[in-house]
């Protein structure tokens, strides 16, 4: 009896350090991706980042899709004051810069400003042009940590990372995008509420055929409101550059970052990043 006592016993603790060791993957991250607007492959790319994210990160999806073309309309998702309920991030890869009432961009600020974590894909930094644009720091901006207000031509971005001890970079290794679009950084810097961690530099010929290079911050992070964790990058015209494998990875780190998960378990689940020059 004390044998099969002490025998049931030491099951029970196999049994329980099993699940103990299965825990940290046993809850998924509930992700709201917001997709659509203006001048962007939505439909497609609304697939590839989610299976994408999910093949690196333990992520649910909720895709909040707007098939409109135009940059005036406002996502359906942002119809209702509490739109974020239930989610653990917002991935916003929205691109409508004339929703310009302020009320609608407070609604949806206000989960981030109450501690949601937010990831802001591209196009998403051009959103929600408020009064003052460009001249004053609009609260979109206050939440992006960067003012962009325009781009260069569809042409290579070569892609460095500034800060390689950071947690989502560390490891990571530079490359050259194909064709995409350089966001600038209309003010020359960020706030100060957020850190630079990737660098692109574009060189392009202007119409009279002189040789033009221009910079970026690419990729940072922001602190909005003294306590939300956001991540953003400008990358991401392109389905071919939202497919890299290098790409992919670099905004699940942000995003597993922004909600306090990216750690040794989850960097396990993760694909290897391909190396290219």
């Amino acid at each position: 009896m004390k044998r099969s006592a002490l025998l049931m016993f030491a099951l029970f603790g196999i049994l329980s350090l099993a699940v103990t060791a299965r825990e940290p993957d046993a809850k998924p991250i509930r992700a709201l991706l917001v997709i659509g607007g203006c001048c962007h492959d939505y439909a497609k790319q609304k697939q590839i980042l989610t299976k994408g994210i999910s093949e690196r990160a333990n992520v649910q999806w909720a895709i909040a899709y707007d098939a409109d073309k135009g940059t005036k309309h406002l996502n359906p998702a942002y119809e209702k004051a509490d739109w974020a309920k239930g989610y653990d991030v917002i991935v916003h890869d929205e691109c409508c810069s004339d929703v310009k009432d302020k009320s609608l961009v407070d609604r949806i600020l206000q989960p981030h400003r109450d501690g949601l974590p937010g990831v802001i894909l591209h196009c998403g930094m051009h959103c929600y042009r408020t009064e003052g644009y460009p001249k004053v720091t609009t609260p979109w901006f206050e939440f992006t940590g960067l003012a962009s207000t325009g781009h260069g031509p569809q042409a290579p971005i070569a892609v460095s990372f500034t800060d390689k001890t950071n947690i989502i970079t560390k490891g990571l290794s530079d490359w050259k995008t194909v064709n995409e679009e350089l966001y600038n950084n209309f003010t020359g810097k960020l706030l100060d509420t957020a850190t630079p961690l990737v660098k692109g530099v574009q060189t392009y010929k202007d119409k009279a055929g002189k040789e033009i290079t221009a910079d970026a911050t690419v990729a940072w992070t922001n602190l909005y409101e003294k306590k939300t964790k956001v991540f953003a990058t400008t990358l991401g015209h392109n389905n071919d550059t939202v497919s890299d494998e290098r790409y992919l990875e670099l905004v699940t780190r942000g995003l597993l970052w922004s909600v306090g998960k990216l750690d040794e378990e989850h960097l396990k689940r993760a694909k290897k990043v391909m190396i290219d020059d």
